[in-house]
């Protein structure tokens, strides 16, 4: 584990992002560009490849941003639509790269993508659609690229089985009320963890700050970023006054190093 990659957070806001619509609290009104929350999201750069991991109503916008020009594959923690929404913009990467985007999916999500891209995967097709290649993601670790593997973590976003992911060192969870004793068992050792902090109030089927911040301690990452940061848990500044030594907020485009 010598090699050296980085990951760059692509969204850390809720299904509605942040600002919401409408909305004129604090945070959904704030000039602070760190407020700006789109859907949960980041990207792993490995050895010149690029993997986006969940790819939600936000993703065009954020490949434009980071100005990324190739993409290897994208690969989905679970089925909902702040996380599957923005499938359909892979067709740019399709065209410039010539070649299908490499998609990881379990089982479920696979489902929901067939309904949801019907399209993608009709008899009869027409020109311009996604061109993917659908990879099934199982309970064991899988090879990404170049002798890369990926572990999946599997947490319950109340009752819905999630997908987190243990690369190397560095391991990202999002949308996470309750981990096992065993799923812990495979984040053990971690330096650097992404984990979900909705808000400070508890919720139904997200960490809240106290849930996170207890997790994080009982992992004991050298260093740990929150996300999924709902526009109800404050601004960028006023989390970050109140956050541990080693604990920070994150936020879209903060770029982190990593070994794997």
């Amino acid at each position: 584990m010598n090699r050296k990659g980085f990951c760059t957070v692509l969204g850390t806001g809720t299904s509605q992002g942040v600002p919401v619509i409408a909305c004129e609290c604090e945070v959904c009104t704030s000039k602070d560009p760190k407020d700006n929350r789109g859907r949960s999201s980041i990207m792993l750069s490995l050895g010149g490849e690029n993997h986006v991991i969940d790819a939600g109503p936000d993703f065009r916008q954020q490949m434009l941003r980071e100005k990324v020009k190739t993409l290897k594959s994208i690969i989905f923690t679970h089925e909902h639509k702040d996380h599957i929404s923005g499938l359909d913009d892979v067709r740019a990467f399709n065209f410039k790269e010539k070649r299908n985007m490499d998609v990881y999916a379990n089982a479920q999500v696979q489902d929901a993508l067939h309904r949801e891209y019907h399209y993608i995967f009709a008899s009869k097709t027409y020109p311009g659609i996604p061109k993917i290649n659908l990879e099934t993601i199982k309970s064991e670790p899988f090879e990404i690229s170049n002798n890369t593997l990926l572990t999946p973590i599997e947490v319950l976003h109340y009752k819905l089985p999630v997908l987190g992911f243990r690369i190397g060192d560095f391991t990202y969870i999002t949308d996470a009320k309750t981990i096992s004793t065993e799923e812990r068992k495979k984040i053990k050792g971690t330096k650097t963890l992404i984990i979900n902090a909705l808000r400070r109030k508890p919720h139904l089927s997200h960490f809240n700050l106290d849930e996170a911040l207890a997790f994080i301690k009982e992992i004991g990452p050298e260093k740990a970023y929150l996300t999924h940061i709902s526009h109800l848990f404050d601004t960028h500044e006023n989390i970050s006054k109140e956050l541990p030594d080693g604990v920070f907020a994150a936020y879209d485009g903060l770029q982190i190093p990593f070994k794997y």
